[in-house]
């Protein structure tokens, strides 16, 4: 049976999931606005499109446009990468109930997973580490309050169960804080997500990211692809990824590396997905799980050998595919830069004419990207503009490979954190595996503020 795939989204996830159906053979069909008439996948898709105004809201977020494409195409499934809609749960409902296959888990496992308080307590029952904290409706007393924040010890984060991206989290390091920021978290999350519910964790001071990727057949079968230390970000959102996650204890990691599996089977989940922890002290704590393909995905496709994209389709699709923990090994080290339209130090947008760029090359290094020269890039969405991998032996080497990709790269026209990224490759702290997710923005970013 022939399939016809639509790619809701745009950019090089795009691209990667175009290239994905060619090798499988599958017909695609690239939506887009018109804004994006540019894009490189649309040059290669079988069909295209147009699915409104610039604007997401109108476009890459409008669920109705989206389904009315896949009708007219006669689309058998559509292919939410990740961002707008891929976590939706009522799109992939939507797809469901008009005939098409969402490629990713079912809506309810979505929904699940999707509100923090749910997910944290599936975890628990999974046996996977969480943040000690309090999940019920938070009382309205002051009183009753106070009870609480003493049972946990500040600091305390006040988090929106539908947060996400960084946005609806708030620290409070003691009481007065911790009034003032549920009463601002439940505004911001309200305007942000509609859904102003909010629970409280333990706050894990300076602790590394640390996430394992797992993937599910959606009949109770799973395995992990093992972990990426995502440590490296700024304002909760990744600038440098690698895989594996090095200097982590082997008895904590083999026990957290079961629950997931086990979550995994629990809930007969289906295509990619990731399970974030924070790490301290040998101690691994649940932070949510994303049920979806990661913008890192790439790093654990390099020591793995394991095509992520592809394994959804086929999942989805009914194609052939075997999940089994034993075949999956892993090898060497690899690591991701994020290139983003942006200022290097002020991290301000830049978009605009891309005049001239050169891709990086050579043995190991691999470039995931939608640009070219004379691509003009919109002010509409994210920043991302390239993906940078190395993959070598180990991580010294693999921290080398990636600064000789990086003197190649190069971007005119417009502004890109490059620049940054190769101070991130000479400092001390970072080749040395010695930072935690506050290190970039409050050490490493302040020199350059200060000056």
């Amino acid at each position: 049976m022939s399939h016809k795939v639509l790619i809701a989204n745009r950019g090089e996830i795009a691209l990667r999931a175009l290239r994905a159906c060619k090798e499988l053979g599958l017909k695609t069909v690239a939506v887009h606005s018109d804004g994006d008439v540019d894009l490189k996948h649309l040059r290669f898709a079988d069909e295209t499109v147009c699915i409104g105004p610039a604007s997401p809201l109108e476009s890459y977020l409008n669920v109705p446009s989206i389904l009315s494409a896949a009708e007219v195409t006669n689309t058998d499934a559509i292919y939410p990468g990740y961002g707008f809609l891929a976590e939706d749960y009522e799109f992939a409902e939507q797809c469901e109930k008009s005939g098409f296959k969402f490629i990713g888990p079912s809506s309810k496992v979505i929904k699940q997973m999707g509100d923090k308080i749910t997910a944290k307590t599936i975890a628990e029952d999974s046996g996977i580490p969480t943040v000690p904290g309090y999940k019920d409706a938070l009382p309205d007393s002051e009183e009753d309050l106070l009870k609480i924040t003493n049972k946990i010890g500040f600091p305390i984060m006040i988090k929106a169960t539908a947060g996400g991206g960084g946005r609806g989290m708030r620290v409070a390091r003691n009481f007065k804080e911790f009034i003032d920021g549920i009463n601002i978290t439940k505004q911001e999350a309200m305007n942000a997500f509609g859904n102003d519910t909010l629970y409280l964790e333990k706050y894990i001071e300076n602790p590394r990211h640390i996430e394992v990727q797992v993937f599910g057949d959606g009949k109770g079968e799973a395995i992990h692809l093992g972990t990426r230390d995502c440590s490296l970000q700024r304002r909760h959102q990744k600038i440098i990824e690698e895989a594996p996650a090095i200097d982590i204890d082997e008895n904590a990691l083999d026990l957290v590396l079961n629950a997931c599996i086990k979550l995994c089977k629990k809930l007969k989940y289906e295509g990619a997905g990731t399970i974030e922890f924070l790490y301290k002290d040998k101690e691994f704590f649940f932070i949510e799980m994303n049920t979806r393909i990661q913008v890192e995905h790439p790093v654990t496709e390099m020591i793995t050998m394991f095509d992520l994209v592809k394994a959804q389709l086929k999942v989805a699709l009914n194609l052939d595919i075997t999940l089994n923990q034993t075949n999956i090994t892993f090898k060497g080290h690899a690591m991701e830069c994020r290139i983003n339209a942006e200022d290097p130090f002020t991290f301000v947008p830049s978009p605009g004419l891309i005049t001239k760029m050169h891709p990086p090359g050579g043995f190991g290094v691999r470039f995931d990207s939608h640009i070219y020269s004379g691509y003009k890039v919109p002010p509409y969405y994210d920043s991302l503009l390239a993906k940078i991998i190395t993959a070598t032996n180990k991580r010294s080497s693999c921290i080398k490979r990636m600064k000789n990709a990086l003197d190649e790269f190069f971007v005119e026209g417009i502004k890109t954190n490059h620049s940054l990224h190769l101070l991130l490759m000479e400092d001390e702290v970072f080749c040395n595996n010695q930072h935690d997710i506050n290190y970039l923005e409050n050490i490493f970013m302040k020199q350059f503020n200060n000056d």
